[in-house]
């Protein structure tokens, strides 16, 4: 592991974190944790657009590190998806679990071939 590398993925994560967190400010409030889901489906496309720029030899191994590792990696919420998903669950509110697991895992998926197809 190269300082380069440390640095590229270090500062990609605090600018995804920082995304994030910008994310959770909007004013939305509800039972369905809908930010965490639009900042998981946001970051899906762009690992997708990202992975697809890599792919294609379009990024270098250090650009793709901090865009893919560092800024998808700190934008994306899985374990905040866990946590919400095993709320709603605990609250007995199942159904609403079942789709928000549905609408993240199948529109993620979409996203991400999206994003590698808006690189082609």
């Amino acid at each position: 592991m190269s300082t380069t590398s440390l640095l590229a993925v270090g500062m990609g994560g605090a600018l995804g974190a920082i995304g994030r967190w910008g994310l959770s400010l909007l004013p939305f409030r509800g039972e369905f944790p809908l930010l965490t889901l639009v900042t998981n489906l946001l970051g899906a496309v762009l690992i997708g657009f990202i992975a697809g720029w890599a792919g294609r030899g379009r990024l270098s191994p250090g650009w793709t590190l901090f865009w893919k590792t560092g800024v998808c990696g700190g934008f994306t919420t899985f374990s905040t998806f866990s946590v919400e998903t095993a709320g709603l669950l605990q609250s007995g509110k199942t159904g609403l679990a079942m789709l928000y697991t549905a609408l993240s895992l199948l529109l993620g998926v979409t996203v991400v071939l999206l994003g590698q197809r808006l690189v082609r």
